[in-house]
């Protein structure tokens, strides 16, 4: 943040005005990128983990598909009821609780010594990081200004791609360790123990930002105004009341609201890009990397990748518009999964595991435009979908009924994932996987364009 001081020295605030102001961009932002970060770890630490349960614990395809699918699970139930508790017990609450449920299910994951354990515990974990993501996307939006509320909420999905890149290096890392899953799922602690500290430095409630509230918006609306050359009028603070109803009347727009917001999760899911991270490592071994650690070390490189995208992404979602990137990441995915499936048209059969995955093709006659398109694939996805998916929702609703809108939403963007996280192996196995989750990519761009406001 640059701050230039105006010409007229009468509208300059004090010094403990402008420091909230500046303490009310920094908490938001702080809140977005651990939360980011917390969620990628738990998403991508399966891919490598899942390697080392198989052979510890003789998992089958099936339950392989389950231990996935298991955090869905807990993130869809979460869903259902993480609404009524950010709209009732406000959003830094939900975060603190998110925290405490996500500790113990830590603790569960690194102690398991079962299938079911194991279940248990990823359970869990879901559940907290579905809140967490809730309450910390609709947090940072409401605590900041418009024009830059791209930028911080989309710094929760540079979080995001920062997690899936932590846990693919600490895979790699204890990758040869005996039972270094559990050292996987346990360094899980760490992060979450910093990010509850955090939260309670922050304000209870974002809108009203407690003691402090009008001073501090009267100085961001200053250094907004000094930055921009603009002048900027502040946000109402008082909320309508809304019942859960009013999601699909006439009112406020509300209904066309609701299809939108079900419209880009759904589109998103039905990719196939979200589960290509839990299972990245056993992809990669399937198209001939020879041992556990070059799987692994490949899926790092896929995360690097993902970071760098995002980043750009961040950086385009308050200038180019939001229905632009959204566009142009359908267009780029669709060629990008397509072009996949040309090159693998003739390619034999491979092994994931148990699990037989028919048309992968093999580093000893094709490698390199695998290698180099499935990172394409997973990249532009983060970069120009999922970050402009949640920011979308994050503003389009009312803040009287933005918890459970972002809830009934979310709920349907955890049943697609669960719902395809299920049925992946099986599904990769027996269907052809590019034209699959390229044709909702095709859909999905003429929707897009039909978003107005963005």
């Amino acid at each position: 943040l640059v701050l230039v001081l105006p010409k007229d020295p009468n509208q300059v605030l004090g010094p403990v005005v402008l420091g909230r102001a500046l303490l009310v961009l920094l908490l938001p932002a702080t809140v977005s990128l651990l939360g980011g970060l917390m969620f990628g770890y738990e998403l991508g630490i399966i891919s490598g983990a899942l390697l080392q349960l198989q052979m510890d614990f003789h998992l089958s395809c099936f339950e392989q598909e389950i231990l996935v699918s298991s955090l869905l699970t807990g993130a869809l139930l979460a869903s259902l009821v993480g609404g009524i508790l950010i709209d009732r017990h406000g959003r830094r609450r939900a975060i603190l609780v998110s925290n405490l449920i996500l500790l113990c299910g830590s603790l569960i994951l690194t102690l398991a010594g079962s299938l079911i354990w194991l279940v248990f515990g990823r359970m869990t974990v879901g559940f907290a990081i579905s809140v967490s993501s809730m309450a910390c996307c609709i947090y940072v939006s409401e605590m900041v200004a418009a024009h830059q509320r791209g930028l911080l909420v989309s710094l929760y999905e540079a979080g995001i791609t920062m997690g899936i890149l932590l846990s693919y290096a600490l895979n790699y890392i204890f990758s040869d360790m005996t039972e270094g899953w559990r050292y996987m799922f346990g360094l899980a602690l760490a992060p979450t123990v910093i990010q509850f500290l955090s939260i309670l430095l922050l304000p209870t409630k974002p809108v009203v930002l407690n003691r402090w509230h009008c001073d501090s918006q009267k100085g961001l609306l200053q250094l907004q105004n000094n930055e921009d050359g603009e002048e900027t009028k502040p946000e109402p603070c008082t909320e309508k009341h809304y019942s859960f109803l009013d999601l699909f009347r006439s009112r406020d727009n509300m209904k066309s609201r609701t299809l939108v917001g079900l419209g880009l999760v759904l589109f998103q899911q039905f990719t196939g890009q979200p589960n290509v991270l839990c299972y990245a490592s056993k992809i990669f071994r399937s198209v001939g990397f020879q041992n556990d650690s070059s799987a692994v070390l490949a899926s790092v490189g896929l995360g690097v990748m993902k970071v760098i995208a995002t980043l750009v992404a961040m950086v385009f979602a308050d200038k180019a518009g939001r229905r632009v990137l959204l566009i142009a990441g359908c267009v780029v995915m669709s060629v990008s999964v397509t072009s996949v499936e040309a090159l693998t048209l003739n390619s034999v059969d491979a092994e994931i595991g148990q699990c037989s995955v028919p048309g992968k093709i093999s580093l000893k006659t094709f490698p390199h435009p695998f290698t180099l398109k499935l990172p394409k694939d997973a990249v532009f996805s983060p970069s120009f979908l999922s970050a402009v998916t949640w920011l979308v929702l994050s503003e389009i609703y009312p803040a009287g009924i933005r918890g459970r809108a972002f809830s009934f939403c979310n709920s349907f963007n955890w049943a697609a994932n669960l719902l395809i996280s299920l049925s992946f192996l099986d599904l990769i196995g027996t269907y052809s996987p590019h034209f699959l989750f390229a044709f909702p990519n095709a859909v999905q761009a003429p929707f897009s364009s039909l978003l107005s406001g963005y």
